[in-house]
């Protein structure tokens, strides 16, 4: 997939992901914890929605723009592999620990370390979306070959 296409995707993932945390802020405001199943289906559908973005961002994208051979690119790419690269691991080991049983049985808890994990991605989100992916689409736009033109037929 061309990075730029990619990179459209990931923005849309981003935004999902903000719209999702909106949702999940909400329950976790909240004294007690809403019906399971609306808990439980919102997330389902931010777990789903961060683990594919995190996967094609951690094991595609950040190698990808790494061996660019770009080196303030690779660098700011490294850089954001070292500060950031733990939020994979900590959703997992959040999202796993916080069964729904848990979470009934502390409810002040799980908000507590829901706030915590969404306040770590929206930083994530936005140093990306701030920092990061406007050079990447900066020095990928420069390299694209320009769009052919359609309707124009050479003999």
């Amino acid at each position: 997939m061309p990075l730029t296409q990619e990179m459209r995707r990931l923005r849309a993932e981003h935004a999902a992901l903000v719209t999702l945390s909106g949702f999940m802020i909400e329950f976790v405001a909240a004294r007690r914890p809403p019906r399971p199943t609306e808990l439980t289906a919102v997330r389902g559908m931010f777990r789903d929605t961060l683990v594919r973005h995190l996967k094609c961002e951690d094991w595609a994208l950040y190698p990808r723009l790494q061996t660019k051979g770009e080196p303030v690119l690779a660098e700011l790419a490294a850089r954001f592999v070292d500060e950031m690269g733990h939020i994979a691991e900590a959703f997992e080991a959040y999202d796993s620990y916080w069964t729904q049983l848990r979470v009934e049985a502390d409810w002040p808890g799980f908000c507590a370390e829901t706030r915590a994990i969404l306040t770590a991605l929206g930083d994530r989100i936005a140093r990306e979306e701030s920092e990061l992916y406007p050079v990447a689409e900066t020095l990928f736009k420069a390299e694209a070959p320009p769009p052919r033109e359609r309707g124009r037929r050479t003999a």
